[in-house]
Order: C-alpha cells, then structure tokens, then sequence
C-alpha cells in the first residue's frame, strides 16, 4: 500500500516502461503513483523472474506483456515480495503463462487475508474499485518453506528470503547476488514513511521490532542497488534510514507510554514531531500506524 485510500486519484495501473538497471535487470517504475508498486523483471539465458504484477488483470497484463517482450522464449516465473493487492492481485494473468512461486506463509496469508483485502480495497475509490472488478486470486504452483530458496535462472541466481513476520507475515526480498540487487517490497519505500499495516482488530500482522531485524539481514547482503517496493530505485541508505525511523519510532512511542500517556496522546504529541522531522517524505498518515502498532506491543 503506497498511500491511503483517500489519496488513490488517479488510476492504479502499471503503465511505465522498463528501465534497465544492471545488464538483464529491469525495473518498470511506479512513477509514486499510488498504490502501483516498482516491478521487476530479470532475465537469465534459460528464464526470466518477475517479480510483482500490480493490482488486478490490467496491470498484470502489462507487465506480462513487458516480460515477454524481454524474454523472448524464455520460460516465467512469477514470485511476489507480499500479499497485498497492488503488488500481487494481477497474478491470474500468469496463472497459465509462469511457474508461480511464493513462500508458504505468504501463500498462506493470500488464502486468508486476499478476499477481506479485496473488499478493503474496493473501498478505496472507483479507480481502485474498478482494477478489482472479477479479480480472482491465485495460488501458486510451487511453494517453499524456510528462510530461503534460490532459483537457477540460467547464468543468473535470485535468492528468495523470507525472514517472518514483519510488514506482513510473508514478506520476500529477492536478492541477485552477483550484481548486489535486492527487491524488498514495502519493507521499504522512497521518501515516504514506512506503511505499518496494522489495522486491529482486523489485521495486526505486523510487527515494528522483527521489521527492524529483517531491514539488518538485508543490509548484511550487502546491496548497492535497492529496488523498494514504491519510489525510486536507490542504495543501502534507504534500508539505514528506514530503520532507523522505525527504532527512534519504537523508543519514543515506548517513553512516552512509560509516562503513562494513552495511545491517542502518544499520537498527538509525537506524531507532529516525527513529521517534521522527515518533512521530505510522503504519506505521513502512516505515522499514527506505526505508533500505534508499537504502543501496543511496548513492554
């Protein structure tokens, strides 16, 4: 989710052309329209990955189209960084066309989560509305359990990693080692605020402390490109300062309750702050998320 509902104006559709970033790396952007994600597309001698469909048949057409276009013959594989609508309700388009490939909690999140998130998100407005018309949601072909698996794509190896629990129970980065690529969803964004989900009592799969320890294992891959789920294509930095904000968030949000101020004050008081203090990134409503989701969980 790259913005909140109010803020969906203008279509959620993939519409951008691929931009290459490293030889047989293809990043088709999102142009920080929101609720359309950056979508991968990688390339070996033998496959191709895409990696994010956008939300609904539309979108997942476009990018199927784009990915053919790039990999010739080759075979597709479909993998996902979440569940969410915009970056995996366009799957249907593959159903038939890639081998899909999610990891078993994130397989497991869509078959519980997707209908609910479905109707949340046709809520949004009718050009949200409109890309989930008929949407039908897809399981994968293959899934993995564990922390990690690697697909051969011929010359070319991606790392699938799902650490757990963190923007959602499912999170995946995909990682290309040789060129030090990672893919890493929503569990970044450039110059916007981290999307915390957490929407009790309907949803409360989120978890700010093991977000922080997934944004340190990505780190320590090492990346010099950062491909985040929404905004432009950067460096390790991002990771840093994401989370950074999450455990300056944590410990203030924490303090503050130690002084024995309700959720909604903590809101007040250091929501303003925060926000000034990031003055240059987008979607600031996702602050009184984040507070709140570790005001629940403050020991």
């Amino acid at each position: 989710m790259s913005e909140t509902e109010s803020q969906a104006t203008v279509a959620p559709i993939v519409s951008a052309d691929p931009v290459e970033i490293a030889e047989g790396v293809y990043v088709i952007p999102d142009g920080r329209v929101p609720l359309v994600p950056n979508v991968g597309i990688v390339l070996g001698s033998r496959a191709a990955l895409v990696i994010d469909t956008g939300m609904g048949a539309a979108s997942g057409a476009r990018v199927l189209e784009h990915a053919r276009a790039l990999a010739g013959d080759r075979s597709l594989v479909l993998t996902l960084t979440h569940f969410h609508p915009e970056h995996g309700f366009g799957a249907e388009v593959f159903e038939n066309e890639a081998l899909i490939v999610y990891n078993a909690a994130q397989r497991d999140e869509l078959r519980e989560k997707g209908d609910a998130y479905v109707g949340m998100f046709r809520g949004f407005g009718e050009s949200v509305a409109e890309q989930l018309i008929d949407v039908r949601l897809v399981s994968p072909h293959i899934t993995y359990n564990g922390s990690s698996a690697e697909i051969d794509l011929g010359g070319r190896t991606a790392r699938l990693l799902a650490w757990g629990l963190a923007h959602t129970k499912g999170d995946q980065a995909v990682f290309l080692p040789d060129e030090a690529i990672v893919f890493g969803g929503d569990l970044f964004e450039t110059r916007m605020f981290p999307i915390v989900p957490y929407f009790p009592p309907d949803d409360t799969d989120v978890d700010g402390d093991l977000w922080v320890d997934v944004l340190g294992k990505v780190i320590d891959l090492a990346p010099t490109t950062v491909v985040p789920g929404h905004g432009d294509v950067t460096d390790a930095g991002l990771i840093e300062a994401v989370r950074d904000y999450l455990i300056a968030l944590r410990e203030e949000t924490a303090a503050l309750r130690r002084d024995g101020l309700s959720a909604d004050e903590v809101v007040e008081t250091l929501a303003p702050r925060v926000r000034e203090r990031h003055g240059d990134w987008d979607n600031p409503e996702w602050i009184d998320f984040g507070i709140r989701c570790f005001y629940d969980r403050a020991v």
